[in-house]
């Protein structure tokens, strides 16, 4: 073993949330993607784009694509394909004064492999000299501003002692998985805009390790692709962890190692690998480069105000898919979670400090407060109402004056909560005393009939349901809007429930055949790692939990 194990403690509580992966996902993957593009009058040109996925092969990830087929309703008048200075095969079609919609779509099958065995590397920090076709991702740019002072003086501390480029790596990496916050629509997808706010989506996350690494002298690209919802399950030793992303466009990156090539992470969760959900396409020095696929450009007849309606959806059947995937909790890495195959090298571990519990209140503390000062706390942040089938990035003109719409990374991160046979649980902490009155949750309605409601429960102090507390007010199936997107449902309770401060859980119940999706957001943004669960018939114990946290809001009073 070549691991130096250099601990660094802090005197308060600590818990991190590492975990060393290892075993196989193999799986074939019949995958479609189907875009119904609509011309309204006065279109003269329409012009798309597509990246030819390509076979790759890296240390931990294997992507081999086969039968690559792209179909159009009505064929276009001319068809060409060209090689960009990165690499990347883009396939441009285009229509003169298209007057109907036109449906395209595109098919291939992935064998897709993730191999999480113990991986070797020697690569030194500081790096050396790279070949020129390498150097080129070191390069700053409007997005990745990695020779801006405030970002080489950042990357340089978290980066300072390290000996090995992965102990640079991984400690760059750790601080940024603790420090950003996920958003679906952040308002620009640059890396200062990510360090100034704190949050962003998975280009910000992309951009920002980017723009670290890079300065420090670490080759880095970003990759661009889908990602596919087909969960999967993680054997803990403590239970089972359910992995789920989106269906559709993400953002990762890969980092250049001079022993191993090119190696992938996605900056949002894991280190030296993604799963084999990931599908990927197109690559480049960042996501203002990586634009050719999924571009829809248009010009119109003069005087004309002619635009384009988008309609894209993803399909992925899974021929074959084999999980067999096992993780251990380490006791150093980040507070939120993260996952890494064994890597061996030399390289620190280090914990992060936890805040301290809030202190507990008496009946006596409870009767003296008067509860007169509204209070609003959850995970707030989802695009409400959104319809995820029709998003796009707005038109803008180009140079030459065409219209033009890119590739959007706005997707819908839900899960189907009202399954027969699973019931799912949030917790929250309160660190003020709270009269309740409603809890919101972020909910669409597809179909169906029946009742939904809300049951409130104490933590048992192992960090899983106990004591039922409360149960909200039903609500018939009839009262939710049957819309497109997600929106606020309110569950009210007309008992004055007082909570004092502590851990609570709120599940979500029903009754008769509802088909109804709760939103959730990647990590952990207002709750704990292991706060979100879910149990079926067959378990005695709430052993099962998600790697993300419902979108919940608490409502009522707190006292003074």
């Amino acid at each position: 073993m070549k691991t130096l194990v250099c601990l660094f403690l802090f005197l308060v509580p600590c818990l991190a949330e590492n975990f060393l992966l290892n075993g196989e996902q193999t799986s074939v993957i019949d995958y479609k993607m189907t875009q119904e593009i609509t011309p309204s009058k006065g279109i003269k040109e329409l012009v798309l784009s597509y990246v030819v996925a390509r076979s790759f092969r890296s240390p931990s990830y294997r992507q081999e694509i086969k039968n690559y087929n792209l179909d159009f309703s009505i064929k276009p008048v001319a068809r060409y394909t060209e090689t960009d200075k990165r690499g990347n095969e883009i396939i441009t079609v285009k229509w003169n004064n298209p007057k109907k919609t036109i449906t395209n779509t595109l098919s291939f099958t992935a064998h897709n492999t993730t191999s999480l065995q113990i991986l070797e590397t020697d690569a030194p920090f500081p790096p050396g000299n790279f070949p020129a076709e390498i150097a080129v991702y070191l390069q700053s740019t409007r997005a990745v501003p990695a020779n801006y002072d405030i970002i080489k003086q950042k990357a340089r501390q978290l980066a300072a002692d390290s000996q090995t480029q992965f102990d640079a790596v991984q400690k760059i990496l750790t601080w940024i998985v603790d420090y950003m916050n996920y958003i679906l629509n952040p308002e620009s997808f640059d890396a200062l805009y990510a360090i100034k706010t704190q949050k962003g989506n998975c280009q910000n996350y992309s951009h920002l390790a980017a723009t670290f690494l890079r300065a420090v002298g670490i080759p880095v690209r970003i990759v661009n692709g889908v990602t596919i919802k087909e969960p999967y399950d993680v054997k803990l030793s403590n239970g089972t962890l359910t992995m789920r992303m989106a269906q559709g466009r993400h953002s990762w990156i890969e980092v250049y190692f001079p022993d191993m090539g090119w190696v992938p992470f996605d900056p949002q969760q894991m280190q030296m690998f993604v799963s084999n959900r990931f599908i990927r396409i197109e690559i480049g020095v960042d996501n203002d480069e990586t634009i050719a696929d999924g571009s829809v450009r248009w010009t119109r007849v003069k005087g004309s105000s002619g635009q384009v309606a988008f309609r894209e959806t993803y399909d992925a059947k899974f021929v074959t898919d084999n999980v067999n995937l096992f993780a251990e909790r380490t006791d150093y890495g980040p507070r939120k979670m993260l996952f890494t195959p064994e890597v061996e090298t030399m390289f620190s571990q280090a914990t992060i400090a936890l805040a301290a519990a809030p202190s507990p209140m008496d009946d006596g503390d409870i009767k003296t407060l008067k509860f007169n000062e509204p209070f609003e706390f959850g995970n707030l942040d989802f695009p409400a109402d959104a319809d995820f089938l029709q998003t796009r990035s707005p038109a803008t003109t180009a140079s030459d004056g065409a219209l033009e719409m890119r590739k959007n990374f706005l997707v819908e991160t839900a899960e189907y909560v009202t399954t027969k046979g699973h019931q799912y649980a949030q917790i929250f902490m309160l660190e003020k005393p709270l009269q309740l009155e409603n809890i919101g949750l972020a909910l669409h309605k597809f179909g169906g009939d029946g009742q939904l409601w809300v049951e409130v429960y104490r933590d048992d102090g192992t960090g899983v349901p106990g004591e039922h507390i409360t149960t909200s007010v039903y609500k018939t199936l009839e009262s939710i809007p049957l819309k497109p997107g997600y929106r606020w449902v309110n569950f009210d309770f007309d008992e004055k429930n007082v909570l004092v401060p502590g851990r609570y859980w709120l599940a979500l119940g029903f009754t008769g055949s509802p088909i109804v999706n709760w939103f959730f957001s990647y990590g952990k943004p207002s709750g704990i790692v292991d706060g979100t669960r879910y149990k079926t018939v067959f378990d005695e114990t709430w052993g099962r939990y998600l790697n993300y946290e419902f979108n919940y809001r608490i409502v009522g009073k707190t006292g003074s």
